[in-house]
């Protein structure tokens, strides 16, 4: 009613009630920011995240998976070998010997494993993969006849195919391709062009190993068929290398040997080579003729690799 007489303070309640008001709702929001999960909570994308070593430090962005620590990588399973002197063998003659880490490609030796001898049978594993890969490589495939002779030359150890097998392939030009092709160091040429005096060093022939097991000898088409005849060779061809190892294990060894008298020097020269799962392996033996025939250096190159085993774990 116009003129009407307020009240003492009842202009100064409305103002009051709005004072309340405020703090009511100051209080309610200020709660909602402590209650987890409410949208008013701070979140720690708001806080830095303390520097500090940054290979551990999480991901600042909340949505992102942390990522794995780097695993290191899992060292190489010893090889079976383990170089030493072998002086204690008493072996009569010259020999040498090399173990290739068919996985990183080391060499391990004795300090002759350069020097060189005559190769006599061991040749023919490169002479048949030459075969073979030249046979490939102009869109050949031997006949069943001739893999029939390749595998007489490899399991045992047949001369007359192995000379006919080195005309083919070009003789001493064949000689040349394995030097080039397997990336030897020491061998050579035999003067007389025959692949029976074929100069390979203990280190050339675990290289030669390589170069069969990877491989370049005998192509992708035909690799794993020589090294089935070479875990075949059998008779007077299977000893050495592979007869240090357990009957089992040497089902799995991959070899080829070479053995002859050499009048000339009044010695017998043997060689030996195997391939295993994770190595290689070249030994030779040159024992006068005094000391006895080809079997003491047949036994020589299983007594040096047995030498070199390690001990069973």
């Amino acid at each position: 009613m116009a003129g009407a007489r307020r009240r003492p303070g009842s202009h100064r309640r409305p103002l009051a009630f709005s004072a309340v008001a405020v703090a009511l709702v100051g209080l309610l929001v200020l709660s909602l920011r402590l209650v987890p999960g409410s949208p008013l909570r701070p979140t720690a994308a708001t806080h830095p995240e303390p520097r500090g070593d940054r290979s551990t430090a999480q991901p600042t962005d909340r949505n992102a998976r942390p990522r794995p620590a780097p695993s290191p990588s899992p060292s190489l399973e010893p090889l079976p070998f383990q170089a030493r002197d072998l002086d204690d063998l008493d072996l009569k003659g010259w020999y040498a010997w090399s173990v290739l880490d068919k996985r990183t490609g080391q060499i391990i030796g004795s300090k002759n494993m350069n020097e060189t001898s005559t190769t006599a049978s061991l040749i023919k594993s490169w002479v048949v993969a030459d075969y073979l890969r030249r046979s490939a490589e102009a869109g050949k495939t031997p006949s069943d006849a001739k893999l029939a002779d390749a595998t007489r030359i490899i399991r045992d150890s047949d001369n007359t195919r192995a000379q006919e097998f080195y005309e083919n392939v070009g003789s001493a030009a064949s000689i040349k391709r394995l030097i080039s092709i397997c990336e030897l160091t020491d061998s050579k040429v035999a003067a007389d062009g025959g692949w029976s005096r074929t100069l390979l060093s203990p280190r050339d022939t675990a290289r030669l190993g390589l170069c069969i097991d990877d491989g370049r000898a005998a192509g992708p088409k035909w690799t794993k068929w020589l090294l089935n005849e070479m875990r075949l060779v059998r008779g007077s061809g299977d000893f050495g290398i592979r007869k240090a190892f357990p009957a089992a294990e040497q089902k799995t060894i991959a070899i080829k040997n070479g053995w002859i008298d050499r009048q000339k020097e009044q010695e017998y020269h043997v060689n030996c080579l195997a391939v295993g799962d994770t190595w290689t392996m070249g030994v030779m033996v040159k024992s006068p003729f005094s000391v006895g025939g080809w079997d003491y250096g047949m036994k020589a190159c299983e007594q040096i690799t047995e030498a070199l085993l390690r001990e069973p774990t």
